[in-house]
């Protein structure tokens, strides 16, 4: 019993000296899940391990309720609506009727986000509406984590930055981003020619979105593109990566839970091949943090 205290005291004193070494720019090699720490929850905050949302708690009338990507959170509220973002609304979205399409479907992106990020049409048992921690400098106070419910009245998505099909990303145009763009097995790249513009824009200032498509065409803006789902530090040579993270962590929860017995050691090696994996996921350093693309 000693062994083990004495071992539980030295992993907290790692973790509050790492704590101590994180800098104002995100850069240290200890970021776990960035803001979805979610109070310690960590990775059960979105994904629960066993049931769907009813594994978290949460009364749900979808049969398929944890079928992709471990979902937690009920879903049903978001099926078949649209939302109207950006300038005057002028970026509409229409989620689909069920998530049959997965968990990396763009669209899909986004209806799991606003499962909890929307405040509207159904409010998160472990969402607040602002942000834990507070804004930094003279400014002080919080930010509205609800996109639908922000203080402005409900249902107001005017002032949020356009996403879905129609905010999408082009080179050249009016803003002359001299920039390449390519679709491969990897999705939309977005490259910068030697010598040009955007090459000089991403040395002085980094270029940390991960663009989609919805079309498999054009090349477009969800949620994911500014936002890491896992991770503050991340750049785009790992958004690749945290992506395959993701369904990494997922289906290796799911297979160790297929096959441990008995109950309590299964939901041991889940929670255990979950962590070993977030650990992988989130240790990861950056020279530049991962911010919004307006």
């Amino acid at each position: 019993m000693k062994r083990i205290m004495l071992v539980l005291i030295g992993v907290l004193a790692a973790a509050t000296f790492a704590s101590a070494q994180v800098s104002s720019n995100y850069s240290s090699p200890t970021d776990v899940l960035g803001a979805h720490l979610v109070y310690g929850r960590g990775c059960v905050a979105c994904h629960a391990p066993h049931s769907g949302a009813r594994g978290n708690g949460i009364t749900t009338t979808d049969t398929t309720s944890g079928d992709a990507a471990l979902w937690g959170a009920n879903v049903v509220p978001y099926y078949s609506q649209t939302f109207a973002f950006g300038d005057a609304g002028g970026y509409p979205v229409t989620t689909p009727a069920n998530m049959a399409a997965g968990a990396h479907d763009p669209t899909v992106v986004i209806m799991l986000c606003l499962s909890c990020h929307d405040g509207n049409l159904a409010v998160n048992g472990m969402m607040k509406g602002t942000t834990v921690e507070t804004i930094p400098n003279a400014i002080g106070g919080t930010a509205p984590t609800w996109l639908g419910n922000d203080g402005n009245g409900k249902n107001d998505y005017k002032n949020d930055h356009p996403v879905g099909p129609l905010a999408q990303i082009g080179c050249g145009g009016q803003y002359n981003w001299d920039c390449t763009i390519t679709i491969g097995a990897r999705g939309p790249q977005l490259t910068a020619p030697a010598g040009s513009k955007f090459a000089q824009f991403q040395l002085d200032y980094g270029f940390a979105v991960s663009p989609v498509s919805f079309d498999g065409t054009t090349v477009a803006v969800n949620c994911t593109t500014c936002h890491d789902q896992h991770s503050m530090t991340a750049t785009p040579a790992r958004s690749a990566t945290s992506r395959a993270c993701s369904r990494r962590c997922s289906s290796s929860a799911a297979t160790t839970t297929q096959a441990a017995r008995p109950a309590i050691r299964r939901r041991s090696s889940a929670v255990s091949a979950m962590a070993a994996n977030r650990t992988k996921c989130t240790t990861r350093t950056s020279r530049r943090p991962k911010t919004g693309c307006s």
